[in-house]
Formats: structure tokens, C-alpha cells, sequence
């Protein structure tokens, strides 16, 4: 170690307090640093091992295989391992209880199968052969059928088809639900062949079973030396490498073998960040740039300005080395020899401390975040070495960043400007010169305050960048915080209930299910809703303006008919009960719209939207009706594309009020409330079948009465409990902000640290300033508003830098969500209000403390003072 190298450590061993605060300040960046590394590969890992859980480990399937195309697949080198996979088809399950869940739906696994999907042995063991298979447990509650262990079952197993089914879908899956025309089946079991299976265990259902399946998912073995031409298989493949160009690589696989078709798992390949979506990728790496360059420029500021300090502390040190011959180079490599043992007693500490931190938070917040999620994972510390080498490479690019301008400046310090302190305050004229409105708004200790910051310019500059910075980290965080909770808000606007039942299709008959829901405990009020689509033609006088210059505009001649405007109708009947209570809140007979043979309906004249130029919620007139008044009702059938006339309407009411779970239709819609009686007169049987019932449900427990449903309703029915999505939503929200304010508070609190440690050597470095003007005659009040005005400077500059910067990155964050999210940019103004005030508090704070040191010191004293 050369002499220069060992009178730098000296040096660092004589300043204490000074090198203690440097390494803290390292450390703490460092950590952060390694903590954001290690969150994101952390949840990352949870996302990953989560949709394992429920779907099964793998990322390419290639459908339809024969031997040679297996084969192909097997020896390619991307192919870590290959499950495989068989879609045997359906087969109607004798004695079943459930009508709208008749058959089994056999599926195939290889015995590799059995490990990398999430199929849970309950009872007995995995098939073993292709004449055996193990059940669902959930058959015999759900379905009523019971089956032993060793028993046998014989089934007629082939494809489900329905009229007009699409010709590009040869088959159809468990995703799609029973086809139905009213209360008939309305589809059939094509390519039958017989099946004798021997049940040889029980699972748990698979979580990959839609809830609507009309299949019990009953599971056999698939043996590869049996696949052929006419035996084909699906592979599910793991990868070696998971990276962007897999998608070619399939691609390129596929059409070498001549492979029918080929998928991605997309949610899981998301969560290793790779994506088709161009522009969810786009959103995901400029966030993720964003939000890295606002660390690095946070941490590189904060070590900076610890540096920055050191050097201009050690000038005159550095100047007696220039003086007794040591070199420019000699000089810089001293400040960047501090560096590098700061670095090497910091980095490892802040390592472990960063990775400690995780490790403590994840084990207090990971009941919060399996509630949060609906999720059985939890959050588990995971360490990659890129993680950890991104976390040094960062660290050591910001301490070089940090060291590389002051040892530069120190290599540039001559011998008598470092002795004499001059490198700092050079004074010119045109430097401090002030404008004269100065010190006639603010008198004349206001003119010093601001002469004294020009004179010490670099520390001033310092100190301000430090303030931009905190700044900067508050709002822009505060931005992202606040449109994560406005999308919430939005998403729950207009819903006026806490759970929701819903059964597709059989509308009279869910209508009466329903009722036996709306009997549990805590149901405090309720609407059950059967709901149809259709159109109306309205008279252009009573048509909502709003719309009609929509259509004009747009000269839509197909949503214009003479002097009549094309509206969507929603048709909404309640239960006898809810509609009475309706109709006699709103001061209507409920008998004149229990005629089906004279339809009446309630009108909702009034909606809620969103205008797009303007981005305000805009409340109006959806059609000016009159009572007694005719809607021309008609419907459209999708399949076939046929114009259907439906009866008139007669207007029986009108109101603004919606009943509880209709929601605004928005522009170019009408709401209309009628009975059962009348919703089944008026629609034609074709379509019957798509009209969909649903319950809406207040509760003073909604967790109780959700536990409730799940107990009473089979699988016909889906519930949404919206009151525990809207709490895990803003228990997410709340996570998310423990995170970032966190993080907030460790760069403020480094930022505070170092604004007070400039000050306060700024003040320090004044004694004799101070003193020569109290000399001259500055009385107490005057010298305490100079510091006023200097504290006033420092915040308003700050400002002035630190809020378009901010609003600049708030911007970038808006643009980058823009490739996947729409909304209006707006400005935190709360946030920025906290942040001004805050400001001044922080900067008045610093200067009160740091100007107590030399308040009280003798004049006399203070003049003999040097400034080392």
C-alpha cells in the first residue's frame, strides 16, 4: 500500500463521525438496493410457484403428436422434459344427479404427468395402466354417484358436438359449458367407442376445473409405446432455458414436423417476462427502467454527497499532499480510494442487511399476503446470484459514479488554493450580483442570505439536489400509488352490493333457485334479476341529445331508421318481491306490469359516463320518455344473424333510480324494469336460452353469508363475493404502499441526513462570516431573518427544479402504462401540497439546528477561527 493510500485511511480513522455517516449512507443504499432486487425475484418466484400450483408446470404444448412427432419433440434441445398429456372426451356418467354436469371427462397422464400437475391423491394410488383411472371426490357429493376402490366402470367415451358449432373447432373442452335450449340438453356424444376402467384411487378436484365444466375430470395413465397415427398425444413441454425466442423456436419445431398446433403458457411465461404482448412487455421493462433510474439517481445522489463533503473537508489535506509533491493522479486516486474501502466494508453489510430485511418482512406480511391473494403460497426469500451480482454491480457503479467527480475536482486542487480554502468561494461581481427587487421586498438580510448562497454555490447546489430528489421519489411514487387506487375506485363504481349469484340459461327456474339464497343469515336486502338484451327504435325528439350526436357525427345509417334512433334495450325482470318494492318506491302500480298480454316497463331515463375529451363523469338524460309511450322493441340472434320483432313496450314509469345491482348502461343504452310474466311473453324462444339470472346481495357479514353459499349452492352456480374482491384489492394496495412509502422513508431519511450534514458543515465553515457581521452591527433579528431567507431559497429552488422534474417522470409512468391501461393524466395535488410544505419544514429544521452551534459563540473567537 503506497503512502498516499495509507494517509487516506488515516484520515478516514481520524474523522469518525464523518467515514460512520458515509458507510451508513452506503449501506442503506446498498441495501435498498439488494431489497428491490430481491422483492421482485421474490414475488416473481411466488407468481410462479402459484400458477404451478393450480395449473401444472410447463411452457409449450404441442398438440396432436404421433410417434415421430413425439420423438422429434422429445430430442430437441430446448426439451428439458416432456409430459404427456391425452384428451380422451366425454362419456355420460350413469345415475348423475347434477342436470347440468352429465358426464365424465377422461384425461390422460403419463406418470411424469402425476408430479408436474396439480392432481392430489386423496385415496388409493395413480393409474398405472390405460385401463385404469382414479375419480374426483367431489362426484359423489356433487353428483350422487358412488364408486370403490377396485370397482370397474364402462363408458361410451367420444366428442360432444351441438348444432352450429363452429366448423374450426373439431372439439370442444371442459371450458365450455352444457349447451342447452331452454331446459332441454341441446347437444350430443359423436365417435363413441367403449371403455372399461378400473378405479383404483380418489383425488382432490383439479383446480384447473372450471366450475362450469360439464364434466366430472376423472384421470387414466398414458403409456408412450401405445402412441401412433391413431392414438396422438399433447406435449407438455418444460424448458431448458425460458427466454423471448422460444416462440420462434416452437414455430420453427412445428412446421419442420408438420405439428397440428402448438400453445403457450402464457400466465407462466409472463412471470419469467416473457410475453407476445408487445405492449404489456413495453408497459412491464419501462416501469421497471423507470423505476431502477430513479434509484440509481436517488443512491448515486445520496453517496455523492457524502463524498462531496469528504473532499471539500480534506482540501486542505489534499493541498499540503499537492505541496510536497504529490501528483493529480496521485490525488484523485486517493478520493477513489476512500471509495473503494467504503465500497468493501459496505457492500457485504448492506447485502446481508437488504436480504435480512426481506427475510423478516416476508415472514410478518405472508398471512397478509395468502389473504390478500386467495393464495396457499407464500412469499419464500429468494436469492439468484444475478439478483445479488445486479445488486453489486449497481452498488459499485453508483459509489464510482459518486467518487468520480469529486476526485476529479480533488486532482485539480493546487497546493495554495487547497491551503487557503479559495477553490470554494471565489467571489466576483457578476457571481453574487442580486437584483436590486431583492433587498427592496426583503431588505437587506435577505440580499446577504442570497449572496451567501451564490458565493457557496456548490454546497448550495448539494443541498437542493437533494431536496429534487426526495422530492422527486415522493410524487412519483405518490402518482403510481394514486391511479393504482383511482383504477380501484373505478373498477367498484356503481356497485351497490356485496355478492352476487349467477346461473346462465333456465331463467324461471334459477329465478325460484335464487329465492332460497336470499333466506341465509345477514342477507340484509337483495334483487334477483333475470337479464335479456335487445334494441328500440326511439323517436329522434326523445332521444338523448348526447346520442344523437353521436350517430350524426358518425353517420351511422344502420343506427338511424326515418326519424327514429337505434338504442340497446336492457331488459331487467325482478322477483315478485323486489319489483313491488321498486315499483312502489317510484310511484307505479307493480299490477299494471304484471300483464303479459299488455307489456309495461319502468323506464330509467337517466345514465352516467365517462366524456372522453373531457374525462368527467357526465350525468344526463339517456331518452326524454313520456308515460304511456310505445318502445318498437326488437332482437337480433347472433348465430344466425336474424332480425326478430319483439311486442311494444309501453312506458309505465319513469325514474332515476336503479335498483340494486343494475348499473348505468352508458351512452346509446336504456335501462328498463319489467316483470317475469312480461320478460317471458315478449322474447322468442330461440334466445330464451341466453337470457341469464342473477342475485344481488347486501350483507351485514358478506365473509359468513359467501361461506354460506358455498355450502348451499352446487355447481350450477358461481358466486363473485364483490365485497371481499373490493377488501383484497385494497389490502393490496396497502401492501404495495408499505413497500414504496417505505422505501420513501429510507431515501428521505438518507436525503434528510445529508441535507442536514451539509448545512451544518455550511454553517460551521461561516463562523467567521457570522461573526464579522454581528461585528458590524447585525442584531440578533436581523442575522436570525438572513437565515430565514437563505431556508426560504433553499425550498424554493428546490421546488422549482424538484416539481417539473417530477411531473416530467410522472408523465413517462402515464405514457408507459398507456400501452396497456387508458386514463386520464392527472396531478397528485395533495401530494405536491405535502411535499412544498414538507420542504420548508426540512430546510427550516436543518438551518435551526445547525445555526444553535454558533449562535451563542464569541464574536472574538470566531474571527481568530480558521475554516479547516
Amino acid at each position: 500500500m503506497n503512502i498516499v493510500n495509507k494517509l487516506t485511511i488515516r484520515h478516514l480513522k481520524e474523522n469518525k463521525r464523518r467515514t460512520l455517516v458515509t458507510i451508513v449512507g452506503v449501506i442503506i443504499s446498498v441495501a435498498m438496493i439488494t431489497a428491490v432486487a430481491t422483492l421482485g425475484v421474490s414475488f416473481l418466484d411466488l407468481l410462479k410457484r402459484q400458477v404451478i400450483a393450480e395449473q401444472g408446470e410447463w411452457h409449450v404444448l404441442y398438440k396432436n403428436l404421433d410417434e415421430e412427432q413425439l420423438a422429434a419433440v422429445q430430442n430437441d434441445d430446448a426439451t428439458k422434459s416432456v409430459v404427456l398429456t391425452q384428451d380422451r372426451g366425454y362419456a355420460l356418467l350413469e345415475g348423475s344427479e347434477n342436470d347440468y354436469k352429465p358426464y365424465v371427462f377422461v384425461k390422460g397422464y403419463d406418470k411424469q404427468g402425476f408430479e408436474n400437475f396439480p392432481i392430489t391423491l386423496s385415496e388409493g394410488r395413480f393409474p398405472e395402466s390405460p385401463n385404469e383411472v382414479v375419480l374426483p371426490e367431489h362426484i359423489e357429493s356433487d353428483a350422487g354417484v358412488t364408486y370403490e376402490l377396485g370397482s370397474q366402470m364402462t363408458l361410451a367415451v367420444g366428442d360432444r358436438e351441438y348444432q352450429d358449432m363452429p366448423p374450426d373447432v373439431p372439439t370442444i373442452g371442459q371450458s365450455t359449458s352444457l349447451q342447452t335450449n331452454g331446459e332441454e340438453v341441446a347437444e350430443t356424444l359423436v365417435n363413441t367407442s367403449e371403455e372399461t376402467y378400473t378405479v383404483v384411487g380418489f383425488i382432490e378436484r383439479p383446480t384447473w376445473e372450471p366450475t362450469w365444466a360439464p364434466g366430472y375430470t376423472i384421470i387414466s395413465y398414458i403409456d408412450e409405446s401405445t402412441v401412433s397415427a391413431d392414438n396422438r398425444v399433447n406435449a407438455s413441454i418444460v424448458l431448458n432455458k425460458v427466454n423471448s425466442g422460444l416462440y420462434n423456436h416452437a414455430d420453427q419445431l412445428v412446421a419442420e414436423n408438420k405439428i397440428s398446433s402448438v400453445t403457450f403458457n402464457s400466465e407462466l411465461l409472463r412471470y419469467y417476462g416473457v410475453t407476445k404482448n408487445d405492449g404489456l412487455r413495453t408497459t412491464l421493462f419501462s416501469l421497471v427502467a423507470i423505476i431502477m433510474g430513479v434509484i440509481v439517481v436517488g443512491s448515486v445522489a445520496l453517496i455523492y454527497n457524502a463524498f462531496a463533503i469528504s473532499v471539500s473537508e480534506r482540501a486542505r489535506h489534499l493541498g499540503m499532499l499537492s505541496s510536497v509533491g504529490a501528483t493529480k493522479r496521485q490525488k484523485r486516486n486517493s478520493v477513489l480510494f476512500e471509495g473503494v474501502v467504503i465500497g468493501s466494508i459496505s457492500i457485504p453489510i448492506g447485502i446481508i442487511a437488504g436480504l435480512a430485511g426481506m427475510g423478516i418482512t416476508f415472514l410478518l406480511i405472508n398471512s397478509a399476503i395468502k389473504g390478500v391473494f386467495g393464495i396457499a403460497q407464500g412469499l419464500q426469500l429468494t436469492v439468484t446470484p444475478v439478483s445479488i451480482l445486479a445488486a453489486c454491480g449497481v452498488s459499485l457503479l453508483t459509489i464510482f459514479i459518486s467518487t468520480y467527480m469529486p476526485a476529479r475536482k480533488a486532482s485539480k486542487i493546487s497546493a495554495i488554493d487547497a491551503i487557503r480554502q479559495s477553490q470554494d468561494v471565489k467571489l466576483t461581481g457578476k457571481k453574487v450580483k442580486t437584483s436590486k427587487l431583492v433587498r427592496k421586498l426583503f431588505g437587506i438580510e435577505a440580499e446577504f442570505g442570497l449572496k451567501n448562497l451564490k458565493r457557496n454555490k456548490r454546497r448550495y447546489q448539494i443541498t437542493v439536489f437533494s431536496l429534487v430528489i426526495s422530492i422527486l421519489l415522493f410524487l412519483t411514487v405518490s402518482f403510481f400509488t394514486d391511479n393504482v387506487r383511482r383504477s380501484l375506485v373505478m373498477s367498484q363504481d356503481g356497485i351497490d352490493y356485496d355478492i352476487q349469484v349467477g346461473a346462465e340459461g333456465n331463467g324461471s327456474t334459477n329465478m325460484e333457485e335464487l329465492t332460497k339464497f336470499a333466506q341465509l343469515d345477514h342477507i340484509t336486502e337483495y334483487n334477483l334479476v333475470k337479464k335479456g338484451e335487445a334494441y328500440a327504435w326511439i323517436d329522434q325528439e326523445a332521444a338523448g341529445e348526447e346520442w344523437v350526436n353521436i350517430i350524426q357525427a358518425e353517420d351511422n345509417t344502420e343506427a338511424q331508421k326515418d326519424s327514429s334512433i337505434k338504442y340497446s334495450l336492457y331488459i331487467n325482470a325482478l322477483d315478485e318481491a323486489s319489483l313491488a318494492a321498486y315499483a312502489n318506491s317510484v310511484g307505479v302500480d307493480v299490477a299494471k306490469l304484471q300483464d303479459p298480454e299488455q307489456p309495461r316497463a319502468i323506464v330509467i331515463d337517466t345514465i352516467e359516463y365517462e366524456d372522453y375529451e373531457t374525462k368527467k363523469l357526465v350525468n344526463t338524460k339517456a331518452i326524454h320518455a313520456k308515460v304511456g309511450q310505445s318502445l318498437d322493441v326488437f332482437a337480433e340472434n347472433w348465430e344466425t344473424e336474424e332480425h326478430l320483432e319483439m311486442e311494444d313496450v309501453e312506458v309505465a314509469g319513469i325514474t332515476d333510480d336503479y335498483p340494486v345491482g343494475i348499473t348505468s348502461p352508458g351512452l346509446g343504452g336504456i335501462i328498463i324494469i319489467v316483470s317475469e310474466q312480461v320478460m317471458d311473453h315478449i322474447y322468442p324462444e330461440s334466445i330464451k336460452a341466453n337470457l341469464g339470472t342473477y342475485g344481488y346481495f347486501k350483507s351485514s357479514d358478506p365473509i359468513k353469508t359467501q361461506e354460506q353459499l358455498e355450502e348451499t349452492m352446487d355447481s350450477n352456480y358461481f358466486a363473485y363475493n364483490v365485497y371481499q374482491a373490493r377488501q383484497q384489492e385494497e389490502q393490496i394496495l396497502l401492501l404495495m404502499s408499505v413497500f414504496t412509502y417505505g422505501f420513501i422513508v429510507l431515501i428521505t431519511g438518507i436525503s434528510i441526513a445529508n441535507i442536514f450534514n451539509t448545512i451544518s458543515t455550511s454553517i460551521s465553515l461561516r463562523r467567521r462570516e457570522f461573526a464579522m457581521l454581528k461585528s458590524v452591527g447585525m442584531t440578533p433579528k436581523g442575522f436570525n431573518k438572513m437565515i430565514n431567507y437563505e431556508s426560504i431559497f433553499y425550498g424554493v429552488k428546490a421546488l422549482l427544479y424538484g416539481l417539473p422534474l417530477s411531473i416530467g417522470v410522472m408523465f413517462l409512468i402515464h405514457k408507459s402504462m398507456q400501452n396497456t391501461f387508458e386514463y386520464a393524466f392527472e396531478l397528485p395535488w395533495i401530494s405536491i401540497l405535502y411535499v412544498v410544505v414538507a420542504i420548508f419544514v426540512i430546510v427550516g429544521a436543518a438551518m435551526l439546528y445547525s445555526i444553535q452551534k454558533v449562535k451563542k459563540e464569541n464574536i472574538i473567537d470566531a474571527l481568530k477561527q480558521e475554516n479547516a
